[in-house]
């Protein structure tokens, strides 16, 4: 059966509070380890997961260390579909390491090389697709510079001076390229929070201190633009961060310490939901028909909100791929 409605058309109803007579949206994303760090192979693993799947919006997933790259991460690639690259050097391996890290601006290798990838894709998949590009919070940039949050959360508590500064820089340097990643052809940006957003690794007004005013700027520079903000991790300050400037929001609500969708959609009113589906659970570990069973409960419990189906998080390579059609046959 064809659809009633475009891609963008279907997304951009239900961001005007319109929910489509014919069948929901929704999209998955995933990494592709063994094709993520070749140019090539990044943008043709985007396309051809799109292709198949025939998602309503473009979740565009790099690989996690673009972000820190061209200050002097160093990464093993992985040649492996199932598993993830080896971090082999962290430019900051003291407190005051953290001098060297400077603005840089979209002529870094690394940060270009996203740039045209972004173009890439956008002119392979036309005008009708929303395309989201990956950028995460400076304090999770901060935290793959020196490599786990644990030795980021005792330098900001006990050395502030020394973390401020590099998280100024890093600001400043995405300030800049979320501008970028809008004119190489994304229609917004997908802002995730990593780990930093949640009581399990720092206090509320350590978050408030640290995040919120970093977040913003980046944010607000795009603001007129439809972005997605993504808060990951358990225990998290979802409602905390509800007045963010973004029109989606994702997190994930399988997560028994965080918000469930009809919890949140009080709080979030005004803000479109991609969620709902446990990408860690029946997703991953169910059959094709219980796949289908959850996703009827959820359009059920979601009716009449501004939601589209997304996963919590980016779902694991191994997903079989007939849960991943189940899902995509569920919409």
């Amino acid at each position: 059966m064809t659809d009633k409605y475009s891609h963008r058309e279907r997304i951009d109803m239900i961001l005007n509070g319109v929910t489509p007579e014919d069948r929901s949206a929704g999209s998955l994303w995933r990494h592709f380890f063994h094709r993520e760090w070749i140019p090539d192979q990044f943008v043709a693993a985007m396309i051809a997961f799109q292709k198949e799947y025939d998602w309503d919006f473009m979740k565009i997933n790099p690989r996690a260390g673009y972000h820190v790259q061209d200050w002097g991460n160093e990464i093993a690639w992985s040649h492996d579909e199932f598993k993830s690259h080896v971090k082999t050097k962290f430019a900051v391996q003291n407190h005051e390491e953290w001098e060297k890290i400077e603005p840089l601006n979209n002529t870094a290798p690394v940060l270009r090389e996203h740039l045209l990838s972004i173009n890439r894709i956008r002119k392979e998949v036309g005008p009708d697709l929303h395309l989201f590009m990956t950028v995460f919070s400076p304090l999770s940039v901060a935290r793959y510079l020196i490599g786990h949050e644990n030795p980021l959360m005792e330098h900001l508590r006990d050395i502030p001076e020394k973390v401020l500064p590099a998280l100024e820089n890093i600001t400043l340097t995405y300030e800049k390229y979320v501008e970028d990643i809008i004119n190489a052809g994304a229609d917004g940006i997908f802002f995730a929070t990593t780990k930093f957003a949640s009581a399990d690794v720092m206090t509320w007004e350590e978050y408030r201190q640290f995040g919120i005013p970093y977040d913003l700027r980046i944010l607000n520079r795009v603001k007129e633009r439809t972005n997605i903000l993504h808060v990951c991790a358990s225990n998290n300050y979802l409602k905390e961060l509800a007045d963010y400037p973004v029109k989606l929001v994702n997190w994930d609500s399988s997560d028994p310490t965080n918000a469930p969708l009809d919890k949140a959609t009080p709080f979030l009113k005004g803000k479109t939901i991609i969620g709902g589906i446990d990408h860690t659970g029946w997703l991953k570990r169910g059959t094709p028909e219980g796949v289908r069973t959850e996703m009827d409960k959820i359009r059920v419990r979601m009716k009449g909100e501004s939601f589209i189906f997304g996963p919590g998080c980016a779902v694991d390579p191994d997903i079989p791929a007939p849960n991943i059609r189940a899902a995509r046959a569920s919409l």
